[in-house]
């Protein structure tokens, strides 16, 4: 485990612009696989209620 460790802290946390573009990577991620979550749940939740899944009724 102290390998592992120290491993993690010389690649990342030792030079503060790795531990920024670490963050900025783990923001990006998170944001993306929080809003496709939370789209499929609102879809989920919404279903058979949106434009996207009534409009084949009203189309020719």
């Amino acid at each position: 485990m102290a390998g592992l460790s120290s491993t993690i802290y010389n690649s990342v946390f030792k030079r503060t612009s790795t531990f920024a573009l670490a963050c900025v990577g783990a923001v990006f991620f998170f944001e993306r696989s929080f809003d496709l979550t939370s789209e499929l749940l609102f879809d989920k939740i919404n279903e058979g209620k949106l434009w996207k899944h009534i409009k084949h009724n009203y189309e020719k």
